[in-house]
């Protein structure tokens, strides 16, 4: 397991300006006390690898001391901003998650002009507090990566049979590790196959949700045809259906295509399970993909309660 160890630990009292390395900080639901930044938002408590001020330093042929870049931690072990949003990080005493790399660069703010290249937005990254305690230099962390579970559901009363391959499953398989893999996330997906069959794919479905599955895609049946069965097996089990998505890309390919029009395609969410209800062939799964992909992680911290705005 990977650890993290804390180099410093620094505070202000204002935002935006260099912090002031202290003997040790005391973390609770609002992050550190005494810190500018502390509140009820997913920027509780920021951090910076020495890694990261090591590179800067060497750019600027400078030094810079813990707190120069406004990290409220200054670590060692770990490039943090190769975390990923969920990611946690843990000891005996205290909880931290992960909710935000890198952030909007202020330009006017103290450190712009005190140093003219903050690295921060690019490498630093903010948590929010799990579990409070006491942090100084020389506390360790261990990594816990979000393992990002996906299930893949394929319909197909032909495919299932073996009577062709499926191609549309493993292209969405494709598309989610290259897109997962730029986020640095962690993650592992699981593909199926099943016949145009109502009750077997309503189990699936649910017995994923309990598992805590955190995206479910299903491709195929989402035509007009006798055995297209798929949005009304997965609509009435949403909680929240996101309409917008579909809506965009029905409109967006039907524009060249007007057999695109005709897919019945639907978005939402049970509990904390993003569910996509995709059509069965690789060209579609190309163009769906194409325009789910990009909103995934906003997300997917909107349902975890990751107010980002």
């Amino acid at each position: 397991m990977k650890k993290l160890k804390i180099i410093s630990v620094n505070i202000s009292e204002k935002k935006g300006i260099v912090k002031t390395p202290v003997e040790q900080i005391i973390l609770n639901k609002t992050g550190i006390m005494g810190d500018a930044h502390a509140g009820h938002w997913h920027r509780q408590v920021s951090l910076l690898s020495q890694e990261s001020i090591e590179k800067a330093e060497k750019q600027a042929n400078a030094k810079f001391p813990p707190g120069t870049f406004a990290e409220n931690l200054t670590t060692q072990g770990i490039e943090v901003h190769k975390t990923a949003p969920l990611d946690r990080f843990v000891n005996d005493e205290v909880e931290m998650e992960v909710t935000q790399i890198g952030k909007k660069c202020h330009t006017s703010c103290a450190i712009g002009k005190q140093i003219g290249n903050c690295i921060m937005p690019l490498e630093g990254i903010f948590c929010k507090v799990i579990k409070g305690g006491i942090v100084k230099a020389g506390s360790t962390f261990d990594f816990v990566p979000y393992i990002l579970k996906t299930k893949i559901i394929t319909l197909s009363d032909r495919a299932s049979k073996g009577v062709y391959e499926d191609l549309s499953g493993p292209k969405i398989k494709e598309l989610l590790e290259k897109k997962l893999q730029e986020k640095n996330r962690h993650f592992s997906i699981e593909n199926t196959i099943l016949p145009d069959h109502k009750e077997q794919l309503e189990k699936t479905i649910q017995k994923a949700v309990e598992e805590k599955t955190d995206i479910i895609f299903t491709t195929g049946g989402t035509g007009i045809g006798p055995h297209d069965i798929t949005p009304e097996v997965v609509k009435p089990m949403l909680d929240k259906e996101i309409t917008g998505i579909m809506e965009l890309i029905r409109v967006k390919y039907g524009m060249k295509n007007p057999n695109a029009i005709l897919s019945r395609s639907v978005a939402g969410v049970i509990g904390k399970t993003l569910v996509y209800v995709l059509p069965g062939s690789v060209k579609a799964i190309n163009e769906y993909m194409t325009e789910i992909l990009p909103t995934l992680e906003h997300s997917l911290r909107m349902l975890h309660g990751i107010d980002a705005h």
